[in-house]
């Protein structure tokens, strides 16, 4: 943060491993949050315990099984959590027999990267090629996976807080768009609007069981999409995103208070249990107005 009142030292220094191990050293420091800064504090946390970090929240290892997308695709299959049909890229002709089989389009979707970055869909075999080749320029040390791209599907957003992989304060989001534009840029509807009663039990059992298979302490986010009464996840964040402002005013609690609180070991604040946030409580969904966040 640039903000001097959320902070008691500022460093402006690149924010990677070198750097970071410097000033870790430097402040003497207990442990490292990583959750609140975006894609590269993630992408830098196995290093960072590799080189003796402790990170506060989540471990390491399960923030890598939720990134590698090879990892978190078996995790979602061993754990019963729906999700499109997909394949662990081999080489380019699995790929093309991969598509051929469950149909265009399909989804490319490299592992360690902003959601947006490098995943395309393809329609054609051609675009595949083309995707394939910028996915693999992007994604060179781990796996890039093909999943299959569901068509008019209505996207669910969701941020959300665990303690020891069970969830303690939740919201769900709608898209106004379908699926398939980025939650960056896409308008969001707090409460959903649109969603049923069975979709949202369905949206809920998602959200459980992916804290519970990650065992998430602290704040992350998860893309889901709805069609046909199934309800299948995209992809799960454990961090914080930038809609975690939206939701926390929208419902009325500081999400990232309760998780920073959680991280670093004291426990869930008194006031999120009296918000009702929880999975089976109705804090998170507004009964007297609807929060509308729009892309700028």
């Amino acid at each position: 943060s640039t903000d001097y009142d959320e902070c008691d030292k500022l460093f402006f220094e690149e924010l990677s491993l070198e750097r970071v191990l410097d000033i870790y050293e430097r402040e003497n420091c207990d442990q490292a949050i990583v959750s609140v800064g975006g894609q590269i504090p993630n992408n830098l946390a196995l290093p960072l315990y590799e080189n003796g970090v402790s990170i506060a929240g989540t471990s390491p290892a399960m923030i890598d099984n939720a990134e590698d997308r090879d990892k978190f695709s078996q995790m979602c299959d061993n754990n019963g959590i729906d999700q499109p049909a997909w394949r662990r890229l081999t080489s380019q002709e699995d790929a093309f027999d991969f598509a051929d089989e469950v149909g265009y389009p399909v989804l490319v979707r490299p592992s360690y990267v902003l959601s947006g970055a490098a995943m395309n869909v393809a329609y054609t075999p051609a675009e595949l090629s083309r995707n394939l080749q910028v996915a693999g320029e992007i994604s060179t040390k781990f796996p890039v996976v093909l999943s299959k791209f569901i068509e008019n599907g209505r996207e669910i957003d969701v941020d959300a807080v665990a303690n020891d992989g069970q969830v303690v304060l939740h919201a769900v989001s709608e898209h106004v768009e379908n699926a398939g534009v980025h939650s960056g840029d896409a308008t969001l509807m707090l409460p959903p609007l649109g969603i049923d009663e069975e979709t949202m039990v369905k949206v809920k059992d998602t959200v459980a069981r992916v804290a519970k298979g990650l065992n998430i302490t602290g704040p992350f986010n998860m893309q889901l999409i709805a069609k046909d009464g199934d309800v299948k996840i995209i992809e799960t964040n454990v961090r914080a995103s930038r809609s975690f402002p939206f939701s926390s005013k929208t419902v009325g609690g500081d999400f990232i208070e309760a998780a920073t609180s959680i991280m670093v070991g004291d426990g869930v604040p008194a006031w999120a249990s009296e918000k009702d946030l929880g999975l089976d409580g109705k804090g998170s969904y507004p009964e007297t107005y609807v929060g509308v966040k729009a892309p700028m």
